[in-house]
């Protein structure tokens, strides 16, 4: 596995076309897009990473995932009167369909939908202590206390979300929220700025590669019917209009965040992450999606089969 992951990463680095950063958050315009990391964990706790898999990154849309499984905890099922569990086909910040659907966001990995998550695991209470509860969950599942969220990117994405604030605030107006727009718009942003590796983000996955389970840990995060049904979801939404394509090239279920992190998991194998800053046309990582291809290419670990 060492030798996979060493020769992925070699050919990463002489890649001349890494795509383009995500501009439109200026924190994250800055970042060095020449940067690549990988990490695969398995469920026996070994961990193999190549490149800058230490650097800490903007998890972006990735941390959606949990604050889905969060909800299903709190929830149950009733988190699906809130969103949908269909493919959006439109950008991750589309507001067409909301006005189709009548204020409800057609899956929780789009960003209207996973604002609709934050209201609904708010519960009333302060963005602060519902910040602390996510926080509390990612550093549980990766098994790591001293994950946290990065305020410069937070701030950069309040002053820029105006696109966010008007998805909540026309969700708002067909009646679908239970707190405050500007409380649950600054829990989201912020929830979005966890800071993590690619080693704490495989860690993080494992749950969902043994049936709810991190077998490293021995701690179960979810019933096994659940991590199969967030898998599923992973599979069919997690790259945005992407999705189809990622499903295509890869066959991994997946979630992908604009600060160029990709979250797969194989379920029943392991648990990979990927980043590289610069992102494709739908906002998904250039390279950390080549790297996945060539992962499963070498391993056979795609769902659908050898």
């Amino acid at each position: 596995m060492q030798d996979i992951i060493d020769d992925i990463c070699a050919t990463m680095k002489d890649r001349s076309e890494r795509g383009q950063v995500a501009n439109y958050i200026p924190q994250l315009a800055c970042v060095n897009p020449g940067q690549f990391g990988i990490s695969v964990a398995l469920p026996n706790g070994q961990v193999f990473s190549a490149g800058d898999a230490a650097t800490l990154f903007s998890i972006q849309s990735i941390s959606k995932l949990f604050t889905l499984t969060i909800a299903l905890g709190k929830l149950g099922d009733a988190v699906w009167s809130r969103v949908g569990r269909e493919p959006s086909g439109d950008p991750f910040n589309s507001i067409v369909q909301l006005e189709h659907e009548s204020g409800k966001p057609r899956n929780p990995f789009i960003n209207a939908g996973a604002i609709a998550i934050v209201d609904a695991i708010m519960m009333g209470h302060q963005p602060k202590e519902t910040l602390a509860e996510i926080l509390q969950f990612v550093r549980f599942i990766a098994n790591d206390s001293s994950i946290g969220i990065d305020e410069k990117v937070a701030l950069s994405e309040l002053q820029t979300g105006d696109r966010n604030a008007s998805l909540a605030h026309f969700m708002a107006s067909f009646g679908r929220f239970k707190n405050p727009v500007d409380c649950v718009l600054g829990t989201y942003f912020h929830h979005c700025s966890i800071s993590m590796s690619c080693q704490q983000l495989a860690q993080a996955g494992l749950f969902l590669v043994s049936d709810g389970i991190n077998l490293s840990t021995g701690a179960r995060v979810v019933s096994a019917q659940r991590a199969r049904r967030i898998n599923s979801l992973m599979l069919m939404c997690g790259h945005y209009d992407g999705s189809g394509e990622f499903a295509y090239r890869v066959g991994l279920p997946g979630k992908s965040g604009v600060g160029g992190g990709i979250l797969a998991v194989a379920p029943g194998k392991a648990s990979i992450a990927v980043w590289s800053p610069g992102l494709d046309s739908i906002g998904n990582s250039k390279l950390g999606t080549e790297a996945l291809e060539m992962l499963v290419q070498r391993t056979g670990w795609s769902v659908f089969g050898h």
